[in-house]
């Protein structure tokens, strides 16, 4: 087996947030490869947070961020399982990320692909058989075509397969996965909203030419 330095436990801890033993045994697994060692926790976040998918998690946090200059607000909810790891630092610090992705990702409206209602989704798949590309190709090519670019648009819709902004390796689904391997407990992103200054008000444009006119008229 591999000597592991402790440097190296430290520098995959930094890299993935995971407990220093679970770094450990990773690196040892890997003969000290960072990259390999690095999937390797990533594929036993994948399998953790499946076993605990099923376990209701009703407490939390709500949280807010406010971008620079205060013009984007965000409010997100993060579900966990008891309030003792709602507390913990590293929890706190993943709800923190996630309203930055939030406040950092214009397009995205939904957490989940199930969370789309149907109608969405068939308007989506109606723009995507009106394509000129598909003129032409056999039916089953088009079937594919059309499947391929309707998921991809449903996925920039969702919050959860967006690219991470620290880390655009890995998908924000992936973020909190670690997250339930590193914390041991179910953890759901409940809902977010997305504040944007000036959204939905009706500006008036002025026209100078107008304006300057009206000046001179009054001033004569």
């Amino acid at each position: 087996m591999a000597e592991i330095s402790a440097q190296s436990v430290r520098e995959l801890r930094e890299k993935t947030g995971a407990g220093m033993m679970d770094c450990k045994r990773a690196l040892q697994e890997t003969s000290g490869e960072m990259t390999k060692a690095i999937e390797h926790l990533r594929q036993k976040g994948l399998a953790s947070a499946a076993k605990k998918a099923g376990r209701v998690a009703a407490e939390g946090l709500v949280d807010s961020y406010i971008h620079t200059g205060g013009r984007i607000g965000v409010l997100v909810e993060v579900n966990c399982e008891t309030d003792f790891v709602a507390r913990n630092d590293a929890f706190k610090a993943l709800v923190q990320d996630i309203a930055k992705q939030v406040a950092a990702s214009p397009n995205i409206e939904y957490v989940q692909i199930s969370d789309i209602p149907a109608e969405v989704v068939d308007r989506e798949k109606a723009v995507a058989m009106g394509s000129d590309a598909l003129k032409g190709k056999p039916e089953a090519i088009k079937e594919k075509i059309v499947q391929g670019k309707v998921e991809k648009t449903l996925r920039e819709l969702c919050l959860m397969d967006q690219p991470f902004i620290r880390d655009q390796n890995m998908t924000v689904e992936e973020l909190v996965k670690q997250a339930v391997a590193q914390l041991g407990e179910n953890i759901q992103v409940r809902r977010f909203d997305r504040f944007v200054l000036g959204e939905g008000v009706e500006r008036k444009t002025a026209d100078f030419a107008e304006e300057v006119a009206a000046q001179v008229a009054g001033g004569s």
